[in-house]
């Protein structure tokens, strides 16, 4: 059960990336590219965990990636959040 709810966190992830970034791309405001950014951090973090947790799960250890991956994404965010005016 794990493995489909790791994968479908992932999808969601990619999803709001993707419909985040277009819709950058239509109005250039600059929050929404924060945004996309930032999930398209949390996508690759989901992907390192399904990888940590199914493909790999006594061979490697992807902690301290997911982690740094889940750090970079929410400083995007508040970078976004804090310096962006409008």
């Amino acid at each position: 059960m794990g493995e489909v709810i790791y994968t479908l966190c992932m999808l969601t992830s990619l999803t709001c990336a993707v419909l985040l970034l277009a819709s950058y791309r239509r109005t250039r405001y600059r929050l929404l590219f924060w945004s996309g950014a930032c999930f398209t951090g949390m996508t690759l973090n989901n992907l390192l965990l399904l990888l940590d947790k199914v493909v790999f799960p006594t061979q490697v250890d992807l902690l301290p990636w997911r982690l740094a991956s889940a750090l970079v994404a929410c400083l995007l965010l508040l970078y976004g959040l804090i310096y962006e005016k409008e």
